[in-house]
């Protein structure tokens, strides 16, 4: 196994019952990092690896379903764990956001501002970003390890182009946040538009995540399929996919 993503929450925009928001680990034989922490992730991420293990944190944007674990994970830290020093990538907007709600975030944090320009290694993971089509600041996040590529579209409207963070993508993690009769209504994707998506990209897999709760995943699926000729899953809380 060279890269993987292990899903620690996938609800879009608020958590389904028994459910978490978004929040997916991805582990490579040289690192552990976790991109986004949304509502429910933390206690996820605790069945897979322990807190002191990991590398690094990456923020893909300020809107809460992705980040709101970060102050129950910093006391934890803090306060019961003696951990500090975690580095913490994401928009400026999110580590604005952070700081009105946590205070300080020094020791425990090590927060490090990123933007679409930024290329940050860590361990084997070699991790760019791309703005994608949404109200604030978002940054997609492609993750490159072992000659492995996947690639997190975070939220995003039909607007985003990936430019060259789409060149040869093994796993495409993309949100199928609407039904296909509610596209253009809110800046995010269908299952349909998800699967054009990974089509133009030439995506290896394309994994359906931030779904939202009473949407029909099986269908979004199938809208998936009937756009893109490559495999199709839907993302389920503590599945664990090789890239």
């Amino acid at each position: 196994m060279s890269l993987s993503i292990t899903v620690l929450g996938c609800s879009g925009s608020y958590a389904g019952p028994g459910e978490a928001c978004s929040g997916y680990l991805v582990r490579s034989p040289g690192a552990t990092v976790v991109v986004d922490l949304g509502s429910g992730t933390l206690a996820n991420l605790q069945s897979h690896v322990d807190v002191a293990d990991l590398d690094a944190l990456v923020l893909s944007h300020e809107h809460p379903d992705h980040w709101l674990d970060l102050p129950i994970l910093r006391n934890a830290m803090r306060y019961l764990l003696e951990l500090d020093g975690l580095a913490v990538y994401g928009t400026r907007s999110t580590e604005r956001a952070a700081r009105r709600l946590v205070g300080e975030l020094e020791p425990t944090l090590a927060w490090q501002p990123v933007d679409a320009t930024s290329t940050i290694e860590v361990g084997d993971q070699r991790l760019r970003f791309s703005v994608t089509d949404h109200p604030v600041e978002t940054l997609a996040v492609r993750v490159e390890a072992g000659g492995r590529t996947a690639l997190y579209s975070a939220d995003t409207g039909p607007g985003w182009d990936p430019g060259a963070l789409g060149e040869r993508v093994d796993l495409l993690l993309c949100e199928a946040t609407l039904p296909i009769s509610d596209e253009g209504r809110i800046p995010h994707l269908s299952g349909r538009q998800a699967g054009a998506l990974a089509s133009a990209v030439g995506a290896g897999h394309l994994v359906l995540t931030h779904v939202s709760p009473g949407v029909d995943d099986d269908q979004q699926r199938r809208d998936a399929e009937a756009a893109f000729a490559g495999r199709v899953s839907v993302a389920r809380s503590h599945a664990t996919y090789d890239v």
